[in-house]
């Protein structure tokens, strides 16, 4: 069974910055083997697509409204994903996820799909005050 526990979240200025962690473990599964992602998802809002980054690391994919803002990094020896966040605006309020696929994904354009993840966390909260 994989795991994934989130946090790192909490209340921040706008302008601000945060680094969400993401755990991952389970008896056969390694990050460094796996696609991993950030999602987010707001009130009355459908979860939306974050940042991910390929098994290999090689590749980055950001949604256009973090660009230049947010970096998403792995450590594959403590399976841990970050997601850091810099420069925060209101509109980043929402609650985070982090997810991982079993499989790797042979389109760019997989990462940011839902539904192509296998495990999710459980989320954590991101508050941005004025």
């Amino acid at each position: 069974q994989v795991q994934l526990v989130e946090s790192g979240g909490g209340l921040v200025q706008a302008g601000g910055s945060l680094r969400l962690s993401c755990a991952a473990s389970g008896r056969t599964f390694s990050i460094s083997s796996s696609p991993m992602g950030w999602f987010r998802q707001a009130p009355g809002k459908e979860r939306e697509f974050v940042a991910a980054m390929s098994w290999s690391s090689i590749s980055t994919y950001y949604t256009d409204s973090v660009k230049g803002r947010f970096t998403i990094s792995r450590d594959n020896a403590k399976n841990m994903v970050y997601l850091q966040m810099n420069s925060l605006k209101l509109e980043d309020t929402a609650v985070y996820y982090c997810a991982a696929s079993s499989s790797h994904f042979y389109s760019g354009g997989y990462y940011s799909q839902p539904n192509r993840y296998d495990y999710w966390g459980q989320g954590t909260q991101v508050t941005v005050s004025s």
